[in-house]
C-alpha cells in the first residue's frame, strides 16, 4: 500500500523517530504493538505526540480503537479532514440579521 498523504508521512516519519527506525519500513498494516512492539507506555507517548504535531487530543475511548499504523493515520485524517459545507452547523451556518444604520 503506497503512503502517499502528508498526514500519514508525518505519522511514519514521527513513528520513525520514536523507533528510531527508517520511516520507509513501517507499513500502515504494523500493529503498533505486535509489529512495532510498542508497550501500553509507548503507545501513549506516541499518541501525544501525534496529538500535539496535528493540535488535537485523542480521547480515552478512541485509544482502543489505534491497533495499526493505518489505523492511526486514517483516524487522524479522518478528525482534520474538513466537514463538507452540507453538515456546517453553529454560528458558521446562521445568518445574523444585517445591522440598521443610523
Amino acid at each position: 500500500m503506497a503512503v502517499e498523504s502528508d498526514i500519514a508521512l508525518r505519522i511514519l516519519t514521527a513513528l520513525g523517530n520514536y523507533l528510531k527506525r527508517d520511516p520507509k519500513i513501517i507499513r500502515p498494516d504494523h500493529r503498533l504493538r505486535d509489529d512495532l512492539g510498542l508497550d501500553s507506555m509507548a503507545t501513549i507517548e506516541l499518541l501525544y505526540q501525534i496529538e500535539e504535531a496535528f493540535d488535537l487530543q485523542i480521547p480515552d475511548q478512541d485509544l482502543q480503537k489505534l491497533i495499526s499504523v493505518g489505523d492511526v493515520i486514517g483516524y487522524v485524517e479522518g478528525r482534520l479532514r474538513p466537514s463538507s459545507p452540507a453538515r456546517a452547523t453553529g454560528l458558521a451556518a446562521k445568518r445574523l440579521p444585517a445591522k440598521k444604520k443610523g
